[in-house]
């Protein structure tokens, strides 16, 4: 079974569906999404938004090891994406001498907002934690606790680790950042992020490949055909 945990922000409801639904209908093995959703967390999750925390999401996906009792592998990924490859590839890069695996981005935006007028920040790893293989027994220190203190920094930046030595890298087309990366042919994505905003806001209906996220929402909403 291939664990995922989607991070949900109440205002991408869609985007979350659809993150699903383009899960789902391309993997070749069983998978298990559950939504990291603040109101089902209760005590878990107990940090006060701040105009730092862009999404609802921003710090609660480090209880993903937590929810998964420290023990096996999780893929965690943000709910604006779509994903256009068999999922089980990116289960079957899973290295079990790293407790992260990620794409290593060197991601550097240059406007001060993004989707929603949200702020956006700058730091060192942005991004890294936006799509994540997580090997949960080496990710002990993410404690509910740690998660609920730390500060941002210390948690996007894997501070929580003895060291970068631990983070591994997959390939960046496990996390391909719309209208930052370069862009390229639909067989050479695994997942699309929309990470300054998606289709499913008005002022990036055109953003890049947003023809692929709306044929993805159609073929989601289409009635089963007959057999």
């Amino acid at each position: 079974m291939i664990r995922i945990f989607l991070g949900y922000d109440q205002r991408e409801t869609i985007a979350y569906h659809v993150a699903c639904h383009s899960i789902h209908t391309r993997s070749s093995e069983p998978v298990e999404i559950a939504p990291i959703m603040i109101p089902q967390l209760g005590d878990l999750f107990q940090r006060e938004k701040t105009s730092l925390q862009s999404t609802e999401f921003s710090f609660s996906r480090f209880l993903m090891p937590h929810l998964s009792g420290y023990e096996g592998w999780s893929i965690f990924a943000d709910c604006d994406i779509i994903c256009l490859e068999d999922i089980a590839n990116l289960w079957a890069l899973r290295d079990d001498k790293y407790a992260v695996m990620c794409v290593h981005h060197d991601h550097r935006p240059t406007g001060e907002t993004k989707f929603l007028g949200e702020q956006q920040t700058q730091y060192e790893k942005k991004n890294w934690s936006s799509v994540m293989l997580m090997n949960n027994a080496k990710c002990k220190a993410l404690t509910p606790e740690y998660v609920n203190t730390a500060s941002g920094l210390e948690l996007h930046r894997f501070h929580w680790l003895e060291g970068d030595h631990l983070i591994g890298e997959i390939p960046a087309k496990w996390n391909h950042l719309v209208d930052y990366d370069p862009e390229l042919p639909e067989d050479q994505l695994g997942i699309l992020h929309y990470t300054e905003g998606g289709p499913y806001f008005e002022d990036y209906a055109n953003c890049g490949y947003a023809d692929l996220w709306r044929r993805e929402l159609k073929t989601m909403l289409s009635p089963l055909k007959s057999v």
